[in-house]
Formats: C-alpha cells, structure tokens, sequence
C-alpha cells in the first residue's frame, strides 16, 4: 500500500500576518505617563564667595519619619494642623518690615515673607503618599496666603473677585480680555510679596 504524503502547509503568507500584527500592536497600545511632583529649578547664578547667614527663627523645619509622623519645630503634629502652622510662620512680620502681613509679628517668629525658608526633610522609609501629603499642605499654605494678597489689591487694580490662582488661570488664557500687562505686575508682585522658599533636606 502506497503511503500518502502529508498535505504541506503554505506558510509564505505567516510573515506578512506577523507584520500586520505587529503594525496593529504598535498602533492600538498606549504607554502610561508617570506624573511627577511640578517643581522649578532655580536660575544659575554666578558662584557667590559670601556665606549666607540665614538666622534659626527664619527656618520652620518639617521632619517627615519613616513611621511616616510628622515632627514641626520639635513637636509632634497632625497633619492638618500643618498648613495654619506654616501660614502663621510665613505671614509673622516679626521684624516690622511687611506691612501687609497679618500674623501675631512675634519677635521669636520669622522676620518676614522674603527672609522666611520652610524646610523640609524625609527618610528614606517614608511612604510616598506622606511625602506628597505634606508637600501639598505646605504648598497650599504659600496660595492660601497669595490667593488673601490678591483678594486685598485686586480690586484695587481693577481686578474684583479675582484670587491669586484665578489670576495665574486667566494670565495664560488667550481669549482673557483683561489687561495681561496689569494683571502679569499684580502677579509678580505678589510672588515677591509672599515667595515660596520650601528647601527639601537631604
């Protein structure tokens, strides 16, 4: 009995199934974009031979544990109280100088807004979401304070019911028919007004 031969496959066409699939994979995937913390370098400056002395008062320091607590100025503190504490450091005008603060001016506080760093230190051990947590509160301190500053010279310049992140929102709003001129000093001089200073430690 004569053996029959096994039907062959045409396999001339699997290369370009290959291809089209691949085609399709490539197209059809999407790739997640990890989203970071926005922050700013600060511009470069020519080295400076000076040391800078920053006094102890002007420095509110913020240590974040690997048990993820919270210790501010030595004392242990929830994490809601952290923005009214960082705001009342921030707006103290212990020294005079800003006339439009609105702390308690005590001597043993900050001197003033410009002169005023926050510092903030982690440990390696420190969840993620702690770290973005405290870095929010301190963060929404510095509006919280610039958003009151805007509410106060707003109307002023002739910009009514408009606060600080309003203002930055309708600045970069092409169809804003504003004046982006007036509106941009208002901006920067609340920037210069209440800067944010928020040093993280190593």
């Amino acid at each position: 009995m004569a053996k029959r031969s096994a039907p062959e496959v045409n396999a001339g066409s699997m290369a370009d199934i290959a291809f089209l699939l691949l085609i399709f994979f490539l197209v059809t995937t999407t790739i997640p974009k990890d989203s970071g913390i926005s922050r700013k370098l600060p511009p470069m400056e020519p080295p400076n031979d000076e040391d800078v002395i920053i006094k102890q008062k002007n420095i509110f320091t913020v240590l974040l544990n690997g048990k993820d607590q919270l210790l501010v100025e030595d004392d242990l503190m929830e994490l809601k109280d952290l923005r009214k504490a960082a705001i009342e450091f921030l707006d103290n005008g212990g020294d005079g100088t800003c006339n439009y603060c609105n702390g308690r001016k005590d001597p043993k506080s900050s001197d003033n807004p410009d002169k005023a760093i926050i510092s903030l230190k982690n440990e390696r051990e420190t969840s993620y979401s702690a770290y973005i947590s405290v870095q929010n509160e301190l963060v929404a301190a510095y509006n919280d304070l610039r958003n009151k500053r805007a509410l106060q010279i707003g109307p002023q310049r002739g910009f009514r019911e408009m606060d600080f992140v309003l203002m930055e929102k309708n600045y970069k709003d092409p169809k804003f028919n504003g004046d982006k001129d007036k509106l941009k000093a208002v901006i920067d001089q609340i920037r210069a007004e209440y800067p944010e200073k928020l040093s993280e430690v190593q």
